[in-house]
């Protein structure tokens, strides 16, 4: 075998070579085709090989590809500010451009302890997250994160910040037996760890919309994020979506936060924000964040060598013209609606499927050895990773998750490029009931 010189993510593992893409397709060298039902990592919103997004990267790498912000700006970058600003929840944000979600959730964190900071107020340094979270694989990021498994090998270096309890109504942390009953205490906790820790201490809360990869598509209930919100401010803590999977159009609305009306102090972006097409993500702060800052440093410390490159801020801004010009916001709630129909209908004939759940074209299922129990499957079982490579050698690629409680459980993601027709999700199911049919007769009999 010729040596390689690429670092995939399983060293020892051979991975097909892809050739090109079109639509919701993938083809590699041998010519296989793969359905792309899970966007990649939940990131090729508007599917592969679109012509408006191809044309676009040719006319800007025409003009400028880079240009360092330390010495100009562009046209592209500063558009992009002003048109995400325009479609973020109650708008007059302002955009620090980066190169992923990592990045921009840690900017995010990087940020809302500065606007303290510019204040006089040096004590507030510490960011609540969430047991059931993932922000991002920076040690800031990470440090963030409640994702057990990719935490436990970096627990030394990372900063131990405070944990509060998900909205998981599935398997409620208070033992509560249906989301009307509960009182929103999953909400209250955030209420709890700030008293414990005191507010004098707290800069910020961040939270993902919709759980993605550390719970398979969690969807809090009703009340949640008001809840949230308003504890924020009754506590002088700001809050921080994590947009970086919900955002662009995904969940059928342009921002997952808008499904409960909510507008975050500091947003953070990535994924669908290129669509795929090129590394960018953003971290958009509020006017009200950053006037501490104008008024006094003037300097958001942080900063990377490709943050608001031109190249990339063209290709964003063409792939929200794709989104807009062709309703993907739409499409996306009301495929959503067919798509999470079709998971109920293969769930209803397998037992071990536990749970279906999501917004828009950002579905999950989780997976249980006893329904009735919601008893998750042993670690050594492997449950997840066996779907996922059963799908693969399929040609159906889907997202894996964690799922359970503290992550020892199976979970995947389903979501399909936005431009994804009728027919093809029901290809999807197709592939995914077989798929998860032949799992189950293996591991319960």
């Amino acid at each position: 075998m010729t040596r390689e010189h690429l670092i995939k993510p399983l060293l020892t593992a051979h991975y097909p070579t892809i050739a090109y893409g079109k639509g919701v397709f993938l083809y590699d060298n041998d010519g296989k085709r793969y359905l792309d039902a899970s966007s990649g990592a939940v990131t090729a919103g508007i599917g592969h090989g679109v012509q408006e997004i191809i044309d676009a990267m040719h006319a800007q790498a025409q003009k400028v590809s880079f240009v360092y912000r330390s010495q100009f700006t562009s046209e592209p970058a500063e558009r992009l500010a002003k048109r995400l600003s325009d479609l973020a929840p109650g708008r007059d944000y302002w955009s620090f451009f980066v190169n992923s979600g990592s990045e921009a959730t840690e900017t995010a964190m990087k940020i809302a302890i500065q606007y303290w900071q510019e204040q006089g107020i040096r004590g507030k340094t510490k960011v609540i997250s969430r047991r059931m979270s993932y922000h991002g694989i920076t040690l800031g990021s990470l440090s963030m994160s409640g994702h057990v498994a990719r935490r436990r090998r970096f627990v030394p270096l990372l900063e131990e910040l405070p944990l509060v309890a998900p909205p998981y109504c599935y398997r409620c942390p208070f033992g509560k037996s249906t989301a009307e009953g509960c009182g929103l205490a999953c909400a209250d906790d955030l209420e709890t760890a700030i008293k414990r820790i005191g507010a004098e201490h707290v800069a910020a809360f961040i939270a993902e919309p919709i759980i993605g990869a550390a719970g398979g598509a969690v969807v809090p209930p009703d009340g949640y994020y008001q809840r949230i919100k308003e504890i924020c401010e009754r506590y002088g803590v700001l809050f921080i979506a994590d947009e970086v999977m919900t955002g662009i159009a995904r969940t059928g609305t342009m921002f997952g936060m808008e499904h409960w009306g909510v507008e975050p102090d500091v947003i953070a972006l990535g994924k669908g924000l290129s669509a795929g097409y090129t590394p960018i993500a953003a971290t958009l702060a509020k006017d009200h964040v950053i006037e501490p800052i104008l008024a006094g440093s003037q300097i958001v410390m942080s900063g990377h060598t490709f943050s608001a490159n031109p190249q990339s801020a063209a290709v964003s801004l063409a792939v929200l013209d794709y989104i807009e010009g062709n309703q993907l916001v739409k499409a996306a709630e009301e495929k959503g609606r067919y798509l999470k129909q079709l998971l109920e209908q293969i769930a209803s004939g397998c037992a071990m499927i536990g749970d279906v759940r999501g917004k828009g074209l950002l579905l999950g299922l989780e997976f249980v050895a006893d329904r009735a129990a919601k008893t998750p499957f042993p670690v050594t079982a492997g449950l997840t990773q066996r779907i996922v490579e059963r799908a693969f050698a399929k040609g159906l690629l889907i997202y894996p998750a964690a799922g359970g409680v503290d992550g020892e459980g199976d979970a995947i993601i389903i979501a399909p490029p936005l431009v994804i027709t009728n027919e093809e999700m029901d290809l999807l199911a197709a592939g995914l009931s077989e798929t998860v049919h032949e799992v189950m007769e293996e591991v319960m009999g």
